[in-house]
């Protein structure tokens, strides 16, 4: 997978700037898997974990994950921060077992997306597909994750040359013509780039225009489309 269309991790609830600002769901659950008395030492350690996360600190935000996770083993929340950490910085095999954790824990298929590509990594591609398949039907996962869950997917088909099952895939993601957010471009780049790889080349063209409509600076594909031409 091109690095650009890595999965996009995140976290699902972005708290305040104080463990004391942590929204209510997560100081709850902290205060319920934590150790005796650690509870607001485990709020402070992830909340300083996912500052470091979203100023781009992968490494120091794990080593904050992992003192999070001393003391609240079976946050879903913590592992699921972890995971992230690690994901962001290529230890795909660690983050893999720290995200099953985090599904486990919490029933929740809204970081399916993140799973899917560590195992992608680890070359279990065919693993991807279910995956998608649980995001794209399950409540409570946003669009954007969604489409991250079937672009890792897709390309994991396409990489096995099933063009066919991977177009299938992606257009199960609700797209308008007309309407176009990051996400939706994402999904039309890979739509676009199996079209090719599976030598429908005018359908491919038609993708790529339709991207450049929208953003004529989005990814590569005024490249693609002088290539093509």
């Amino acid at each position: 997978m091109p690095k650009a269309f890595r999965p996009r991790p995140a976290p699902r609830r972005p708290p305040g700037p104080h463990a004391r600002g942590l929204p209510r769901d997560i100081r709850d659950e902290l205060n319920r898997t934590a150790r005796t008395g650690k509870q607001q030492a485990a709020m402070a350690r992830l909340e300083r974990a996912i500052e470091l996360l979203e100023r781009d600190d992968a490494k120091g935000a794990a080593s904050e994950a992992r003192k999070a996770k001393e003391l609240a083993t079976r946050s879903p929340t913590v592992r699921e921060i972890l995971g992230l950490a690690l994901y962001v910085q290529g230890r795909f095999g660690e983050a893999l077992s720290e995200m099953q954790a985090y599904r486990r824990m919490s029933g929740r298929a809204d970081q399916n997306h993140i799973i899917a590509d560590c195992l992608r990594a680890a070359g279990h591609p065919e693993r991807a597909v279910p995956l998608a398949e649980e995001a794209l039907t399950a409540r409570g996962v946003p669009l954007s994750a969604k489409a991250e869950a079937v672009i890792v997917a897709a390309s994991a088909l396409a990489d096995m040359g099933k063009f066919a099952e991977a177009l299938g895939l992606l257009r199960r993601v609700k797209t308008r013509d007309d309407v176009a957010g990051p996400e939706v471009l994402r999904v039309w780049y890979v739509m676009a780039d199996v079209l090719q790889r599976a030598g429908r080349t005018q359908e491919a063209e038609r993708t790529f225009r339709k991207i450049a409509r929208h953003d004529p600076a989005a990814y590569d594909v005024a490249e693609r489309l002088a290539q093509l031409g």
